[in-house]
């Protein structure tokens, strides 16, 4: 059950969100009538990722709640791996976008890497509140999962089977700063953004929270990746990245139904948001245009 949420400013932005005894930090900017646009981050990142792609969309006439998710917020960060499902993270994204438009309102829907998995989430279980969705760097779960046995997919995911590894990960990137710097630096992230890795997810202590998105990969229900995009869809997707292969974000389309368009970045990382986030902007910008929030 969602409590009654107490989440406006003085200045009628919302700050935060309560879901539960959940309480979730929201950057609300842009212009306060245009249609809202959600953006959510992804792994190891906060909504500060999207510092350098709002300000495009606010210029462009829209509103964006950029959402630090479940793991993240100091609010919540529960204990227990179940409480990291598929699920429950787009039951915290639909608590925000009812708050901003209402029960029956839509929205645009934005996500980047995990960000992007929670967005897919949200396209499939709750298509009439969605009226476009971009996802960045991460395809269809079940285009992804595909890949897994049709491509070399499974060997640029090794670290997912890492990650379930109790306590290390947080060990080794909590004590080792330059082993887990070299890890994510191949992966192609600035220093810049090193620097904000370790001072919003390792020292801030979101890093529990963070791989518990990892850890309750398990206890998703398969059935749900199933579902088809029915909504207005763009992937955006970057040749550089290590951690997405080609295959699955070529096949991405046989799991939307609904208009649907590929966006290949050349020569970018995994790293979109930060690295791209003109290029970015633009892709996000023409899938906005082709639908509307408003009756």
């Amino acid at each position: 059950m969602t409590d009654k949420p107490d989440t406006i400013s003085g200045t009628g932005r919302i700050t935060t969100v309560r879901r539960d005894s959940l309480t979730f930090d929201v950057y609300d900017d842009g212009p306060a009538d245009g249609e809202v646009v959600v953006l959510l981050h992804g792994f190891p990142e906060r909504a500060s990722s999207w510092r350098l792609v709002a300000p495009q969309l606010h210029d462009a006439g829209y509103r964006t709640l950029a959402i630090d998710q479940r793991g993240y917020s100091r609010g919540a960060r529960p204990k227990r791996r179940r409480d990291y499902r598929i699920e429950e993270l787009v039951a915290d994204v639909m608590a925000l976008v009812d708050v901003a438009v209402g029960p029956e309102g839509r929205v645009h829907v934005v996500g980047h890497d995990w960000g992007a998995v929670v967005a897919w989430g949200v396209a499939q279980q709750h298509p009439d509140r969605v009226a476009t969705l971009t996802a960045v760097s991460v395809p269809h779960p079940m285009s992804f999962v595909t890949a897994m046995a049709r491509s070399g997919q499974v060997l640029k995911s090794w670290y997912m089977l890492a990650f379930q590894v109790p306590k290390i990960p947080e060990l080794v990137v909590g004590r080792l700063g330059k082993a887990s710097d070299r890890q994510l630096a191949a992966s192609g992230m600035t220093r810049e953004d090193l620097d904000r890795v370790q001072r919003e997810i390792v020292d801030d202590g979101a890093l529990p929270g963070a791989l518990g998105w990892y850890r309750a990969l398990p206890l998703n229900k398969p059935r749900d990746m199933r579902v088809k995009v029915s909504v207005p869809t763009t992937l955006v997707w970057s040749d550089g990245d290590i951690a997405v292969g080609r295959w699955s974000a070529e096949n991405n389309h046989r799991w939307v139904e609904g208009p649907y368009r590929l966006v290949e970045l050349k020569g970018v990382s995994h790293w979109i948001p930060t690295q791209a986030p003109d290029e970015l902007a633009e892709a996000i910008l023409d899938r906005l245009g082709s639908a509307s929030t408003r009756p």
